[in-house]
């Protein structure tokens, strides 16, 4: 009997930026690796959040042994509370992962049903045939690793999110002698990070970023607004320690970043010295230049921090002339016009707006490619994989390991849902399982598809219109029919049109002779019509047919 190959199944994470999520699979044990979310696209009117889609793992729930989550930002953790609704599996991290999850486990009402085992590099942790070892990587969030997985066919090197950062803010860089004793090893297969794989050279250490504070807090009059993730904890600690140079005090606005702040403090992951920290109502009362603000929001969240502040809705605080806004983050692909709009906003608002592409406010957490190159000779794997990146940054990260002499049978190029093979010769893409996007609207979960969102559009594009007809015995119109109009015209403006929409019914009505349903029909044909030849517009028509 033939011995079982490996499966490695993309479930997010490949083919976009967000929601990663990775099985790894060996005869009848799975492992999960990260459960995480993605911001909503332009065009989906409405989103919240976007998860995986995880129905292959749903009828081999009881083979999954354990869920891994690599770090602790969203694009990795977000989609836990769901998974864990319907799989029941320990979860396995480090100890700030750990808070964070706990955090959001809390909010979910699930953090007492839910194992969570706490790891460290340089574990070794059994699952079924598979044996992990993480390792230290850097990133931009403290207790990041990565994954060396042994399999009965080899070794597997997961890279998790990374960067080769000399001078990280937190922690030691990244563990480079595990990394040359997983080549000693021999590595079937290498799963890289792709983020970055368009960016020549190699990326900035986060220490660059405290010069750049320095002179911006050196310059201000006035206070201070600092837009980042919620989970950079390590961003939040430069910020803590520059104000502290400067002589001002920290507040932290945004119900996510506060909680994690609290978890990273009680964790020993930041150190905030007494007096330093305020709470965001109480900077009204101090001198401007004494105050620094923590914010979320810089991926043009209407409902963060940032985005209240440009629509002058924050509770506590208002922006005024002489205000400092420093964006140090990237936006996520898809988000820029967001945060362009966000970034113009803050700017009519008096504000002086700095990011990253007119100061060196903000570094990325993810390896450019000669940093992917250097992962790549370390551990000389027999295979590629490229993770974590849109397609052309796969295709990019897949160009870069042929050039350094993997043979191109040995790269495999896929998007989520993809199932690939491996043995110790071959790597092959077999059957495609579901991986698209499960949309997660306020509670409801996967129950708005494609075409609601198709609807959403339309309505957004077009409007709608809503007739009420009402008719007698014999059929015919039996009152003045009413129109109804949202998002297409306003009726004391278009009188004519609104008429001209009315007489078209009563002429398809009167004598019409047919069953209500029958008639709803014919007035919303005859009212589609009418208004794309009067306006070359399509708004959603619907009729309401009313016997009197």
């Amino acid at each position: 009997m033939a011995s079982p190959k490996l499966r490695i199944i993309p479930l997010g994470g490949l083919g976009e930026v967000g929601k990663n999520m990775m099985t790894v699979e060996y005869g009848e044990d799975i492992i999960i690796i990260d459960a995480g979310i993605m911001f909503p696209e332009n065009d989906m009117l409405g989103i919240d959040f976007i998860i995986p889609d995880f129905q292959y793992l749903l009828d081999k729930k009881d083979r999954v042994r354990a869920i891994i989550i690599t770090h602790g930002h969203e694009d990795h953790t977000g989609a836990l509370p769901y998974v864990l609704r319907q799989i029941n599996a320990p979860v396995y991290a480090t100890a700030l992962t750990r808070g964070l999850i706990e955090v959001k486990l809390k909010q979910a009402k699930l953090l007492n049903e839910v194992s969570i085992t706490t790891i460290r590099p340089g574990d070794r942790l059994t699952f079924g045939a598979f044996t992990v070892e993480p390792y230290h990587v850097c990133h931009s969030i403290p207790d990041n690793v990565g994954l060396a997985i042994d399999t009965p066919l080899g070794l597997i090197v997961h890279s998790g999110d990374f960067k080769f950062d000399h001078t990280p803010v937190h922690g030691k860089p990244t563990d480079f002698a595990k990394l040359a004793e997983f080549s000693g090893r021999g590595v079937l297969a290498l799963l890289s990070d792709s983020t970055n794989a368009d960016r020549p050279g190699w990326t900035r250490s986060e220490r660059t970023i405290d010069a750049a504070f320095d002179e911006v807090f050196r310059r201000a009059s006035g206070r201070i607004i600092v837009a980042t993730f919620a989970s950079l904890i390590s961003r939040i600690q430069q910020v803590a320690a520059c104000a502290q140079r400067h002589g001002r005090v920290m507040a932290i606005a945004g119900l996510s970043m506060v909680e994690n702040v609290r978890i990273a403090q009680e964790l020993g992951y930041l150190d905030l010295p007494a007096g330093l920290l305020v709470k965001p109502e109480d900077t009204a009362k101090l001198p401007p230049e004494k105050v620094v603000i923590m914010a979320t929001g810089t991926q043009g969240e209407p409902s963060a921090v940032l985005g209240r502040l440009a629509h002058g809705k924050h509770r506590w605080i208002t922006l005024v002339p002489g205000d400092t806004v420093i964006m140090s983050a990237h936006p996520i692909p898809g988000n820029e016009e967001m945060v362009h709009r966000t970034i113009n906003r803050l700017f009519q608002r008096g504000a002086d707006v700095l990011y990253d592409t007119i100061a060196p406010v903000h570094v990325s957490g993810h390896a450019s490619q000669e940093e992917q190159k250097l992962l790549i000779n370390l551990v000389r794997p027999k295979f590629f994989i490229p993770i974590h990146g849109e397609l052309r940054h796969l295709k990019q990260h897949a160009k870069i390991a042929a050039e350094l002499g993997i043979p191109h049978d040995h790269i495999a190029v896929v998007e989520n849902g993809y199932v690939l093979e491996l043995d110790q010769e071959s790597i092959t893409v077999g059957e495609r399982v579901p991986g698209g996007y499960v949309f997660v609207d306020g509670s409801s979960v996967g129950e708005v598809g494609p075409a609601v969102i198709r609807d959403r559009e339309a309505l957004a594009r077009d409007g709608i219109v809503i007739a009420v007809v009402p008719i007698d015995s014999t059929g015919h119109v039996s009152d003045r029919p009413e129109i109804i109009s949202r998002g297409f015209i306003h009726p004391r403006d278009s009188q004519e049109l609104i008429e001209g929409a009315r007489q078209n019914i009563i002429r398809s009505v009167n004598g019409y002779g047919s069953s209500p349903d029958a008639l709803r029909m014919e007035v919303e044909e005859v009212l589609s019509a009418y208004f794309y030849s009067e306006t070359k517009r399509r708004p959603m028509v619907f009729a309401v047919v009313t016997k009197t």
